[in-house]
């Protein structure tokens, strides 16, 4: 719907952005910084690899409830949220972590490779619960149209699944029994 305005008629995006809370665009600073934080190497504690997907998670599972609490199936966008979840997990969970990424149990530390991925899903989240606030300001009527907040569920939830599924591939990494160099004999 939104995209449809915007084709239409180009001149109201900024009326759209103007009107837009100022707090929404600090956020969105916030969010662009700790999205760029993970596009370079660095080294960091398993609290920390956990804390993104933590975070991203309640920031989708509260878009999914503020744009669709009144949906009278909001039971079954959860579902689909959870399904959507569930299936982005399983897709991606067993892939084998990103090249050049390192565990070090006695330091409890992941050494990771920059990566301009979760920057992209950040404001792909992001953009999500803009875009979906701008149309129910614009036509309240879609936070109870079924077809429309099962959509947002499934889009949503596929968020969280990709980021569950990144840091399972390292929780997976910590897990692994550490290699040990078997001692040397010399005659």
């Amino acid at each position: 719907m939104l995209i449809q305005i915007l084709a239409n008629r180009p001149q109201m995006l900024g009326s759209i952005v103007t009107n837009t809370p100022l707090w929404v665009w600090g956020l969105l600073a916030a969010l662009v910084t700790l999205g760029l934080s993970q596009a370079r190497g660095r080294t960091v504690t398993l609290r920390r690899v956990t804390f993104m997907p933590v975070a991203m998670t309640l920031f989708s599972l509260w878009g999914t409830a503020t744009a669709c609490a009144s949906a009278p199936l909001f039971g079954a966008v959860l579902a689909v949220w959870t399904g959507a979840a569930a299936a982005m997990l399983a897709l991606i969970a067993p892939l084998p972590p990103p090249s050049g990424t390192r565990y070090a149990a006695a330091t409890r530390r992941f050494t990771l490779r920059g990566s301009w991925v979760p920057l992209a899903l950040i404001l792909g989240i992001f953009m999500t619960r803009y875009i979906v606030n701008v149309e129910l300001a614009m036509q309240p009527s879609l936070a109870r149209d079924s077809q429309y907040t099962l959509f947002v569920g499934a889009i949503y939830g596929a968020f969280s699944g990709i980021f569950i599924g990144r840091a399972a591939r390292l929780l997976r990494l910590a897990r692994q029994p550490a290699v040990t160099s078997a001692p040397v004999l010399t005659a």
